[in-house]
């Protein structure tokens, strides 16, 4: 029904930037609220950045200052820029749309995952 294709991983060095995006196509009423994850190896998944439906944003504490979300909600597309990148950024990169089937049920999605590599 709702498909969510992430792209823009890749390998970079310490300091450097990437942006990701995320596109979902299918059947959409709305989207709630859109948000990133990561995996890192030996690691849970963590949540990285969230926005709403109304552009209001949260970040992990570990992020804020140097990543960047932000939704572009025509094209049902969230991006994060990511600037200054660490070594300890490396992770599998997930997005995550909560989208409603109706004005009072949601129902949550996932991307395939992109990974990102921060290394010398």
């Amino acid at each position: 029904q709702v498909q969510l294709v992430e792209s823009g991983g890749g390998l970079v060095q310490p300091g450097g930037s990437l942006r990701l995006s995320c596109a979902a196509s299918g059947s959409i009423f709305s989207i709630n609220v859109m948000g990133w994850y990561r995996q890192a190896p030996g690691k849970k998944r963590a949540l990285v950045a969230v926005i709403t439906s109304g552009g209001s944003t949260n970040y992990a504490d570990s992020v804020k200052g140097r990543f960047t979300i932000s939704r572009d909600n025509a094209k049902n597309t969230v991006y994060l820029q990511m600037n200054s990148l660490k070594p300890e950024d490396t992770a599998v990169y997930y997005c995550n749309f909560e989208v409603a089937s109706s004005y009072y049920e949601t129902h949550a999605y996932w991307g395939q995952g992109t990974e990102v590599t921060v290394s010398s």
